[in-house]
Protein backbone atom coordinates (compact mmCIF):
# COMPACT_ATOMS: atom_id res chain seq x y z
CA UNK A 1 0.00 0.00 0.00
CA UNK A 2 1.59 3.37 -0.83
CA UNK A 3 2.14 6.37 1.57
CA UNK A 4 -1.02 8.35 1.19
CA UNK A 5 -3.57 4.96 1.76
CA UNK A 6 -1.37 3.78 4.83
CA UNK A 7 -2.56 7.51 5.87
CA UNK A 8 -5.77 7.14 4.89
CA UNK A 9 -6.00 3.83 6.60
CA UNK A 10 -4.52 4.99 9.57
CA UNK A 11 -7.47 7.81 9.53
CA UNK A 12 -10.08 4.88 8.99
CA UNK A 13 -9.08 3.08 12.24
CA UNK A 14 -8.64 6.64 13.98
CA UNK A 15 -12.73 7.29 12.79
CA UNK A 16 -13.68 3.51 14.20
CA UNK A 17 -11.89 4.62 17.46
CA UNK A 18 -13.36 8.00 18.28
CA UNK A 19 -16.87 5.91 16.89
CA UNK A 20 -16.51 4.06 19.76
CA UNK A 21 -15.60 6.72 22.42
CA UNK A 22 -18.48 8.32 21.31
CA UNK A 23 -20.72 5.19 21.95
CA UNK A 24 -18.94 4.11 24.94
CA UNK A 25 -21.73 4.68 27.84
CA UNK A 26 -20.55 7.48 30.30
CA UNK A 27 -21.82 9.29 33.13
CA UNK A 28 -24.09 12.78 32.44
CA UNK A 29 -21.62 14.59 34.42
CA UNK A 30 -18.21 13.00 32.41
CA UNK A 31 -19.92 13.55 29.24
CA UNK A 32 -21.20 16.49 29.57
CA UNK A 33 -17.42 18.10 30.74
CA UNK A 34 -16.27 15.81 27.60
CA UNK A 35 -18.58 17.39 25.07
CA UNK A 36 -18.30 21.19 26.61
CA UNK A 37 -14.15 20.38 26.24
CA UNK A 38 -14.55 19.24 22.65
CA UNK A 39 -16.55 22.06 21.85
CA UNK A 40 -14.80 24.86 23.41
CA UNK A 41 -11.30 24.00 22.43
CA UNK A 42 -9.23 25.96 19.88
CA UNK A 43 -6.66 22.97 19.77
CA UNK A 44 -9.68 20.80 18.07
CA UNK A 45 -11.24 23.93 16.24
CA UNK A 46 -8.20 23.81 14.30
CA UNK A 47 -7.99 19.93 13.84
CA UNK A 48 -11.32 20.18 12.95
CA UNK A 49 -10.12 22.55 9.80
CA UNK A 50 -7.42 20.65 9.23
CA UNK A 51 -9.81 17.37 9.03
CA UNK A 52 -11.74 19.11 6.33
CA UNK A 53 -9.11 19.74 4.18
CA UNK A 54 -8.09 15.96 4.44
CA UNK A 55 -11.15 14.87 3.84
CA UNK A 56 -11.47 16.97 0.32
CA UNK A 57 -7.65 15.43 -0.63
CA UNK A 58 -9.32 11.69 0.54
CA UNK A 59 -12.52 12.59 -1.86
CA UNK A 60 -9.87 13.27 -4.46
CA UNK A 61 -8.49 9.65 -4.05
CA UNK A 62 -12.32 7.95 -4.02
CA UNK A 63 -12.97 9.62 -7.38
CA UNK A 64 -9.39 8.59 -9.02
CA UNK A 65 -10.06 5.19 -7.36
CA UNK A 66 -13.42 4.80 -8.65
CA UNK A 67 -11.88 5.72 -11.99
CA UNK A 68 -8.94 2.70 -11.87
CA UNK A 69 -11.79 0.24 -11.17
CA UNK A 70 -13.76 1.05 -13.98
CA UNK A 71 -10.82 1.01 -16.02
CA UNK A 72 -9.69 -1.77 -15.00
CA UNK A 73 -13.54 -3.62 -15.49
CA UNK A 74 -13.02 -2.06 -19.41
CA UNK A 75 -10.08 -3.61 -20.30
CA UNK A 76 -10.95 -6.99 -18.41
CA UNK A 77 -14.07 -7.01 -20.65
CA UNK A 78 -12.00 -5.82 -23.85
CA UNK A 79 -9.81 -9.02 -22.96
CA UNK A 80 -12.00 -11.46 -22.58
CA UNK A 81 -14.56 -10.16 -26.06
CA UNK A 82 -10.59 -10.64 -27.47
CA UNK A 83 -10.07 -14.11 -26.76
CA UNK A 84 -13.76 -15.17 -26.87
CA UNK A 85 -12.48 -17.41 -29.75
CA UNK A 86 -8.61 -17.82 -29.05
CA UNK A 87 -9.93 -19.57 -25.38
CA UNK A 88 -8.93 -17.87 -21.92
CA UNK A 89 -6.30 -15.44 -21.47
CA UNK A 90 -2.61 -16.41 -20.06
CA UNK A 91 -2.62 -17.04 -16.89
CA UNK A 92 0.48 -14.49 -15.59
CA UNK A 93 -1.53 -11.69 -17.74
CA UNK A 94 -5.09 -12.76 -16.30
CA UNK A 95 -2.91 -12.29 -12.91
CA UNK A 96 -1.68 -8.97 -13.25
CA UNK A 97 -4.97 -7.49 -14.61
CA UNK A 98 -6.63 -9.43 -11.29
CA UNK A 99 -4.14 -7.82 -9.19
CA UNK A 100 -4.64 -4.62 -10.53
CA UNK A 101 -8.41 -4.99 -10.12
CA UNK A 102 -8.15 -6.09 -6.27
CA UNK A 103 -6.17 -2.96 -5.53
CA UNK A 104 -7.91 -0.48 -7.26
CA UNK A 105 -11.20 -1.99 -5.09
CA UNK A 106 -9.31 -1.92 -1.81
CA UNK A 107 -8.98 1.79 -2.55
CA UNK A 108 -12.11 2.44 -3.62
CA UNK A 109 -13.41 0.86 -0.33
CA UNK A 110 -10.71 2.25 1.81
CA UNK A 111 -11.40 6.02 0.99
CA UNK A 112 -15.50 5.20 0.72
CA UNK A 113 -15.24 3.87 4.13
CA UNK A 114 -13.28 6.65 5.31
CA UNK A 115 -15.60 9.44 3.70
CA UNK A 116 -18.74 7.59 5.22
CA UNK A 117 -17.42 7.22 8.70
CA UNK A 118 -16.96 10.93 8.71
CA UNK A 119 -20.42 11.87 8.18
CA UNK A 120 -21.60 9.49 10.52
CA UNK A 121 -19.19 10.36 12.54
CA UNK A 122 -20.53 14.15 12.31
CA UNK A 123 -24.03 12.84 12.80
CA UNK A 124 -23.62 10.97 15.75
CA UNK A 125 -21.73 13.80 17.53
CA UNK A 126 -24.55 16.32 17.03
CA UNK A 127 -27.00 13.51 17.84
CA UNK A 128 -25.21 12.68 21.05
CA UNK A 129 -25.16 16.41 21.81
CA UNK A 130 -28.93 17.12 21.39
CA UNK A 131 -29.16 14.22 23.66
CA UNK A 132 -27.07 15.82 26.17
CA UNK A 133 -29.02 19.04 26.03
CA UNK A 134 -32.20 17.60 26.79
CA UNK A 135 -31.11 15.48 29.50
CA UNK A 136 -29.58 18.91 30.87
CA UNK A 137 -32.85 20.37 30.12
CA UNK A 138 -35.23 17.46 32.05
CA UNK A 139 -32.81 17.55 35.01
CA UNK A 140 -32.75 21.60 35.52
CA UNK A 141 -36.74 21.16 35.35
CA UNK A 142 -36.49 18.84 38.22
CA UNK A 143 -34.25 21.12 39.93
CA UNK A 144 -31.26 18.71 40.12
CA UNK A 145 -28.65 20.84 41.92
CA UNK A 146 -25.58 19.65 40.54
CA UNK A 147 -26.96 20.76 36.68
CA UNK A 148 -26.81 23.98 38.08
CA UNK A 149 -23.31 24.43 39.40
CA UNK A 150 -21.80 22.82 35.83
CA UNK A 151 -21.37 24.49 32.85
CA UNK A 152 -24.22 24.50 30.15
CA UNK A 153 -24.90 22.54 27.25
CA UNK A 154 -27.65 24.84 25.72
CA UNK A 155 -24.63 27.58 24.58
CA UNK A 156 -22.43 24.74 23.00
CA UNK A 157 -22.17 24.60 19.17
CA UNK A 158 -19.98 22.03 16.52
CA UNK A 159 -17.35 20.71 17.77
CA UNK A 160 -14.39 23.47 18.31
CA UNK A 161 -16.90 25.81 17.63
CA UNK A 162 -16.74 27.80 20.66
CA UNK A 163 -13.00 27.70 20.74
CA UNK A 164 -13.02 28.79 17.53
CA UNK A 165 -15.37 32.04 17.89
CA UNK A 166 -13.00 32.56 21.01
CA UNK A 167 -10.09 33.32 18.65
CA UNK A 168 -11.70 35.62 16.43
CA UNK A 169 -13.12 37.36 19.49
CA UNK A 170 -9.29 37.56 20.50
CA UNK A 171 -8.43 38.66 17.42
CA UNK A 172 -11.23 41.62 17.21
CA UNK A 173 -10.05 42.41 20.51
CA UNK A 174 -6.38 42.70 19.18
CA UNK A 175 -7.24 44.84 16.33
CA UNK A 176 -9.41 47.11 18.34
CA UNK A 177 -6.42 47.85 20.82
CA UNK A 178 -4.38 48.50 17.76
CA UNK A 179 -6.86 51.07 16.43
CA UNK A 180 -7.08 52.64 19.78
CA UNK A 181 -3.49 52.80 19.63
CA UNK A 182 -3.54 54.53 16.16
CA UNK A 183 -6.15 56.87 16.83
CA UNK A 184 -4.08 58.40 20.08
CA UNK A 185 -0.76 58.52 18.17
CA UNK A 186 -3.15 60.34 15.21
CA UNK A 187 -5.00 62.66 17.62
CA UNK A 188 -1.34 63.50 19.40
CA UNK A 189 0.12 64.28 15.54
CA UNK A 190 -2.85 66.38 14.99
CA UNK A 191 -2.75 68.38 18.07
CA UNK A 192 0.89 68.73 17.65
CA UNK A 193 0.15 70.12 14.00
CA UNK A 194 -2.42 72.13 15.26
CA UNK A 195 -0.25 74.31 17.27
CA UNK A 196 2.39 74.37 15.12
CA UNK A 197 0.22 75.92 12.59
CA UNK A 198 -1.43 78.44 15.09
CA UNK A 199 1.66 79.75 16.56
CA UNK A 200 2.45 80.72 12.89
CA UNK A 201 -0.22 82.49 12.35
CA UNK A 202 0.26 84.73 15.79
Amino acid sequence: MTLYYSLVFLLLVTEMVIFMALIVPLPFTWRRKLFTFVSESPIIAKLQYGMKITFIFILILFIDSVNRVYRVQVELSAIGKNNQGAGVMGGSERMEVQARKFYSQRNMYLCGFTLFLSLILNRTYVMILDVLRLEEEVKSLKGDPAVKKGSSLQNVGGAGEVGALKEKLAAKDRDMENLKKQVESMQKEYNRMGDQVSSKGQ
